[in-house]
């Protein structure tokens, strides 16, 4: 018999939490460390005047990943938390006042496509089938699977080739699809997993494929309702959450990570540790007293990083029943505009956005009659752009309060109840983003699979990784199979 482990997972993300319930439902008793307040991570809550903000994701596109950690337990996920269908999954807005509602209808995309351009309609069915396709080698087979040796790349690299994964999103888009809208409407996708549409490997077409195989969902309670819900599963199981527990940190001794060590002095003996942290900080800041840290911290800074955000919660004292769950509002620009969040040193002065109006769903998460939004508009990272955000914030959120007033929500500010945002500066400072990067390493193919940071680490045998940083990469199903990949090996090793 397996003789149980002490097992540490730092940080309390999507990916830290899945990690820990597989941990423990393993047998080996876990303890998970969170820094803030509560549990999410990116997925926090913020509660203000009745509203509830679900802080960051927001799209649930794989409810069976998170099924299977309930089942491996031996419970059932619908004990815990419901999921509510959204309909449209989108709706993808143009200022010229057009709109395409992205549903899992295919008669209704059908006429959608024709009415902008009959030849696509052929064209998005050998897109689907494509990315099918990629949905099935990356995401079925590959997504939990850990890279750990380039054999394991060299496998993968024949399914890559014939999927000309070194094309970009955009680029595989636009193979099928002709009209210059529906090019956007199909390759937006990326920006949700940190990925530039024009440089991002077309592996990540697979996520239009994910969406149209199992649907788009939201938690009823909100996004913190399925956090609360995985939290009391682990609790259940016999697992230990810390909270207000900032991680200092991780002790080496013989080759081998031996304690967690805590801001506030207190230590954790581990036998495996675990770290949902951002890569560039659990190497550079907690491993950084030791030469593999400092050796692979340095060399994740010369990696290339997602875009940031800028994160716009407010309450508004009456519903817009105009607005569907999720709407992604194009701007005038779409190639530029990206290329300008991505590789240049200024604020773009227009933007693209993402407003989630989760009332659409779930009309608690306001007061009665009231409705709780969030606005996100994708922005330079600090290693690009030098932006004081305490100056320009305030600006940059009555420029898109103004512009959403304009075109979405007529009498925003006469309704307004509260609101407040979030800058690069919170990513870098309260989530130890470097670069106040809001999904860690972009997703190019360079940065992909066993080029992306292990999900254990080559040197230190007892230190694996988890989350957005590591494979197969962010978005809730991406951190999710981070952590059965990591949990594999990890209960591997404690089987001796």
């Amino acid at each position: 018999m397996t003789q149980p482990k002490r097992a540490v997972v730092i940080g309390a993300g999507f990916g830290g939490i899945a990690l820990a319930i597989r941990l423990q439902a393993g047998g080996h008793q876990t303890t998970l460390l969170e820094k803030r307040d509560k549990a999410g991570g990116r997925a926090y809550v913020y509660e203000d005047h009745g509203f509830v903000f679900d802080a960051g994701p927001t799209v649930i596109t794989d409810p069976s990943a998170l099924e299977e950690l309930f089942t491996l337990a031996g419970r059932k996920m619908s004990d815990y938390v419901e999921l509510l269908p959204v309909n449209p999954f989108y709706r993808l807005c143009w200022e010229d006042g057009s709109y395409f509602d992205y549903a899992n209808d295919q008669d209704a995309l059908d006429r959608q496509i024709h009415a902008r351009n009959p030849a696509d309609v052929e064209g998005y069915r050998r897109f689907l089938a494509y990315s099918k396709a990629v949905f099935e080698e990356g995401y079925l087979k590959l997504g939990a699977v850990p890279f750990l040796s380039f054999r394991d790349m060299l496998q993968a690299g024949p399914q890559l080739a014939r999927l000309q994964a070194w094309t970009s999103v955009y680029g595989m888009v636009s193979r099928f699809i002709e009209n210059e809208q529906l090019r956007q409407a199909f390759s937006f996708h990326s920006l949700l997993v940190g990925g530039n549409p024009f440089a991002t490997s077309s592996i990540y077409t697979l996520i239009h494929a994910l969406e149209r195989e199992w649907g788009v969902w939201f938690p009823r309670g909100g996004t913190g309702a399925l956090i609360k819900g995985m939290i009391k599963l682990f609790e259940d199981l016999g697992g230990r959450v810390e909270l207000n527990a900032e991680v200092s940190r991780i002790d080496v001794q013989e080759g081998r990570a031996r304690t967690v060590q805590l801001a506030d002095g207190r230590q954790f003996a581990v036998d495996m540790v675990a770290s949902n942290a951002d890569v560039v900080h659990t190497y550079a800041k907690l491993l950084g007293h030791h030469p593999r840290g400092v050796r692979q911290g340095e060399a994740l800074k010369r990696k290339r990083f997602s875009m940031s955000l800028f994160v716009l919660y407010f309450g508004l004292s009456k519903r817009h029943e105009q607005l569907r769950h999720h709407t992604v509002c194009f701007g005038q620009r779409y190639r530029g505009l990206i290329e300008e969040i991505f590789n240049h040193d200024t604020l773009a002065d227009d933007f693209s956005l993402y407003l989630h109006a989760p009332c659409a769903t779930d009309p608690s998460l306001a007061p009665p009659g009231c409705g709780s939004h969030y606005v996100l508009a994708p922005v330079p990272h600090l290693g690009n752009a030098e932006i004081d955000w305490t100056v320009e914030g305030p600006r940059y959120r009555d420029r898109i309060f103004d512009y959403l007033e304009q075109h979405y929500i007529p009498d925003l500010r006469r309704d307004l109840v509260t609101s407040r945002f979030i800058t690069p500066f919170d990513f870098r400072d309260e989530l130890n983003a470097h670069h106040g990067s809001a999904f860690s390493l972009e997703p190019i193919l360079t940065q992909s699979a066993w080029f992306r940071p292990h999900n254990r680490d080559t040197t230190i045998p007892n230190l694996y990784l988890v989350g957005a940083g590591t494979h197969p990469g962010a978005g809730i199903p991406g951190v999710v199979g981070s952590a059965k990949a990591t949990a594999g090996l990890m209960l591997s090793e404690a089987r001796g």
